[in-house]
């Protein structure tokens, strides 16, 4: 353990010497102090303004005499309307404690928290300007937000598997679904995104592809996509409907994709020379790139799948250097993995060389393949035991940091790769530095560890000498309401069982409430019944006699 700690002191040392200062906010211009203080300053000249109003206007109110009027009713009121009143709340508490349980498990968020942020809040003033001037700190927080945003969103898996040929083997063999419908609705979303366009209505085939993409029903898809091909048979998104979701090997989804590239590359073609005709020609040659680079880069998969890896890397290559501003399909992910299989670890390095910029959107593809390759060089030959006696060497503190940086970047990926969470097939999506990228990167990449001798030994010297607490991220909370709306259900109820139970105790509690302030020495109605039954009890217990005007 003295070793591992040791490895962790080194690593954090190194990343923290070479870390930037994070967290911490420029201070306040003086403009801005001023606008705050004379904010609170207004707020309090309101409230004394108010309190001073109402203390001129209380002859003229006759507030004496309706507060009068108020303690009178409310000490003539009986304890049967306490338990009517306590029991009333609670239910109403319990139905707003359920409704908000049911509206937060299904949106993930408070309904009465919504409705104060985007409603009320904009009533009283409380929606800040979104124009700031250059080089504020409003407008450099912006800056920060949307270069973190690309962490943010969630990303289509560029490894996802097939429907048919992949995820349906699974459901076959447990009877489980693979995919959540969270999962299946942001596919239908891209696929209505990369397939169609505004000029479908032109082309018969193509507003048939259209409805079958927002089809939930896998069958009814299938259906559509062969009534495209009666129409037409050159519809190359209706090939890549059936090779996705009705094939069921790789053999056959192959055999489809071959058809789709054929029809793509011939509709493609077409669209490139009337591109400049108008603005819908240009949107039709964006649909028709989009499907025909789909396409290819999922016959690379097939052929990565099929064991033909030099004939994948080679797809993977043409559409990188073809298609060079297409990087939101992350197909250098793909190619990684396959260089990875060949083991052709100085062409890993090479690709890692282009897109591992701080410009670019990092993933756990890219830190954790940047780590390995550091980790290659020493870890055939690395030891806790021989470091900790010896110190570590430039090339192992080199692999150590660059492993930090990777579970800096997503913690969650360690687990996987040493086997100390059980894997699943990762889904279409992933949510970068969470949870579902780890599961989609240890599905392909964990092979490549164990074959590299002494990886996951660093791996796990460096992740448990470094990082004892790993927070689960993204977490769910619950928001404030319903735990206040829990509380208020829960204290009403328990008013309302005292009430019922002890009617008479509980309305000398609630009708002494008004007049407990100093000053208040009688009340204008007494029950003679509950005096005497608390004197006695007060002087049974030898304790001295006390009149409502104590209580």
């Amino acid at each position: 353990m003295a070793d591992r700690n040791y490895l962790g002191e080194a690593a954090a040392a190194a990343a923290f010497s070479s870390a930037p200062a994070r967290g911490l906010s420029p201070p306040l211009g003086w403009k801005e102090r001023l606008r705050a203080g004379l904010a609170g300053a207004g707020a309090s000249l309101w409230f004394v303004a108010g309190l001073g109003l109402l203390y001129a206007l209380r002859v003229p109110l006759r507030l004496c005499e309706h507060l009068a009027a108020v303690t009178g009713f409310l000490n003539s009121l009986t304890p049967k309307f306490y338990v009517a009143l306590t029991g009333t709340s609670s239910l109403i508490s319990g139905l707003i404690f359920i409704f908000e349980w049911w509206y937060f498990h299904k949106h993930g968020t408070s309904f009465i928290e919504q409705v104060s942020i985007n409603h009320l809040r904009p009533l009283m003033g409380g929606t800040e300007s979104s124009i700031s001037e250059p080089g504020s700190p409003s407008n450099r927080e912006g800056e920060t937000s949307r270069h973190n945003l690309s962490e943010c969103k969630v990303w289509r898996n560029p490894l996802n598997l097939f429907r048919g040929a992949e995820y349906r083997r699974y459901t076959w063999v447990t009877g489980k679904e693979p995919l959540t419908y969270y999962d299946m609705n942001l596919s239908a979303q891209d696929h209505q995104t990369f397939f169609t366009c505004d000029t479908d209505f032109l082309r018969p085939s193509d507003t048939v592809m259209q409805k079958a993409w927002r089809e939930r029903n896998p069958p009814a898809r299938i259906k559509a996509a062969y009534q495209a091909l009666e129409l037409n048979n050159d519809c190359a998104t209706a090939y890549v409907l059936l090779a996705e979701e009705e094939a069921t090997t790789i053999v056959d989804a192959e055999r489809l994709f071959k058809q789709a590239l054929k029809a793509g590359e011939t509709i493609y073609k077409r669209s490139q020379q009337c591109q400049h005709q108008s603005p819908q020609h240009e949107a039709q040659l964006r649909r028709d790139t989009n499907v025909l680079v789909y396409i290819k880069r999922r016959l690379a998969m097939c052929a990565r799948k099929l064991g033909r890896i030099r004939e994948a890397v080679k797809i993977m290559r043409d559409l990188m250097k073809e298609f060079p501003p297409l990087t939101m399909l992350n197909i250098h992910e793909n190619l990684l993995e396959s260089l990875l299989e060949l083991q052709a670890y100085a062409d890993v390095q090479a690709v890692l060389a282009k897109y591992d910029d701080i410009s670019l959107p990092k993933s756990a593809a890219i830190c954790y393949t940047a780590a390995l390759l550091k980790t290659r060089t020493v870890s055939d030959k690395f030891s806790p035991e021989t470091a900790s006696r010896r110190g570590l060497s430039t090339a192992e503190i080199s692999a150590v940091e660059a492993i930090h940086r990777a579970v800096e970047f997503n913690p969650h990926v360690p687990k996987y790769l040493l086997e100390m969470k059980s894997l699943i097939l990762p889904p279409e999506h992933i949510l970068k530095r969470g949870d579902s990228e780890a599961v989609a990167y240890a599905f392909f990449h964990l092979q490549h560890w164990k074959r590299i001798e002494g990886a996951l030994n660093l791996l796990q010297c460096t992740w448990e000498g470094t990082f004892h607490h790993v927070s689960v991220y993204p977490k769910k909370e619950l928001p404030f309401f319903i735990h206040f709306t829990a509380g208020l259900c829960s204290s009403t109820a328990m008013i309302a069982l005292l009430t019922h139970q002890f009617p008479e105790i509980m309305g000398v509690f609630a009708k002494a409430g008004p007049n407990s302030h100093p000053g208040a020495v009688k009340i204008s109605r007494t029950s003679g019944t509950t005096t005497d039954l608390l004197n006695r009890n007060l002087h049974f217990n030898k304790i001295p006699r006390l009149s409502y005007a104590h209580i």
